[in-house]
């Protein structure tokens, strides 16, 4: 399958490791270049900020793809709130922007070490993913064979909880109450 990653920094890279390990065909969108064509499956991981220039910018190339979201809208001037409404999220918007495609919210709940390694701690890195279940599926599909586990997170109605609970974990490391090497793990 071919992927599109917007964005090349830490998380865009674990990912797409994650990606090319599983057999897919990996792609860099970055600041300095501009996409002509896109994969079926593609990855936002850029600063929440960045999104609505890439959804306006791309409207078109987005038409029919899945579109994932892994933003955590936290105002970092003051590491104390979600910038979006408390009944909505970061996906919930683009999803509105972007009615042509399939948003899903998945990766926010990861730290880059913990995709890198497949690990946190001794468990497993699970992804945990909200949207549409076609998304879903396809998105599962590209990860099958890499070293991490997929588990449906809900609707997109879930991305809230997704966003609040990786400001949660965003704000203990930064804290320095736990590592950006470790994070909330799922144990089945």
């Amino acid at each position: 399958m071919q992927v599109t990653i917007f964005g090349k920094g830490n998380m865009g890279q674990a990912i797409g490791q994650n990606f090319d390990k599983a057999g897919n065909d990996v792609n860099y969108i970055t600041s300095s270049s501009k996409a002509t064509h896109i994969g079926d499956l593609v990855v936002l991981a850029v600063p929440y900020s960045a999104l609505e220039n890439i959804a306006e910018e791309y409207k078109e190339l987005f038409k029919g793809k899945v579109v994932v979201d892994i933003t955590n809208p936290l105002n970092f001037k003051t590491w104390s709130e979600l910038v979006v409404p408390a009944d909505s999220s970061a996906a919930e918007e683009l999803q509105e922007k972007l009615s042509d495609a399939i948003v899903l919210k998945a990766f926010n709940t990861n730290f880059a070490a913990t995709l890198q390694t497949g690990r946190v701690g001794n468990q497993t890195t699970t992804v945990l993913v909200a949207g549409a279940d076609e998304g879903k599926k396809l998105l599962t599909e590209a990860l099958a064979g890499s070293s991490l586990n997929v588990l449906n997170a809900g609707p997109l109605k879930r991305a809230r909880e997704l966003e609040a609970t990786g400001f949660l974990q965003m704000s203990l490391a930064a804290s320095e109450q736990i590592g950006w090497t470790g994070g909330f793990a799922v144990i089945e």
